[in-house]
């Protein structure tokens, strides 16, 4: 398949996207009936994994991931600020998602030491994964009755023209067609991992 590394990865993508937000997890956000702590409990999941995902991203001497990674792309000061916040108000995560959380770092790690450049598959999800959260980010404040005060640092990071800037670094980075395969099949790793977790916080949640 020819064309840009985003147009294959938007392609590609679809139907893990499409699973993802078919978990118990994701839709009982979208209803508005998540309880608060799987809400905390997601990021509380995340935030190793974005941290090792970060700190390999920031460390590698790859030319190709130097030349997309920006610090403005960090979200885990959001997801501390956002922790601090629940943490302050008593709030405790949901169990159940750690396991996947750390099987998904293990994997961040292994990608790093192996190919650097797969790192963009990951990072490519987790960035879009905020873009979306921006939709998701309204029916989370009325749910928990957040605002002004904290608590959505994280769902409310997304940015149209952060991600149009990634988006084009991406695709001048990765053209050739192989490493463009492997960032694709990084990216349904990172799905695969994500979904996974979602599962987890999803266990117990009606499906009515």
């Amino acid at each position: 398949m020819t064309g840009t590394l985003t147009e294959r990865l938007r392609s590609g993508l679809r139907g893990w996207h499409d699973a993802l937000e078919a978990t118990g997890f994701a839709m009982a956000m979208l209803a508005g009936t998540l309880p608060f702590e799987r809400y905390v409990g997601q990021l509380t999941a995340y935030r190793p994994v974005l941290d090792a995902l970060e700190e390999e991203l920031s460390r590698t001497t790859c030319p190709a991931v130097a030349s997309v990674w920006s610090p403005d792309l960090a979200k885990v000061p959001l997801i501390d600020r956002d922790l601090r916040y629940f943490a302050e108000s008593g709030t405790a995560p949901s169990p159940g998602a750690a396991e996947e959380a750390q099987a998904l770092v293990r994997e961040i790690r292994r990608t790093a030491a192996a190919e650097p450049r797969e790192l963009l598959g990951f990072l490519y999800v987790f960035e879009g994964s905020t873009l979306g959260a921006r939709f998701l980010r309204r029916h989370v404040a009325e749910a928990y009755r957040l605002g002004e005060r904290g608590g959505l640092d994280y769902y409310g990071s997304g940015d149209r023209e952060r991600w149009a800037s990634f988006t084009a670094r991406m695709n001048e980075a990765l053209a050739e067609p192989e490493t463009q395969d492997r960032v694709l099949d990084a990216a349904r790793r990172a799905y695969d991992h994500t979904a996974r977790i979602s599962l987890a916080l999803s266990a117990g949640l009606s499906q009515g």
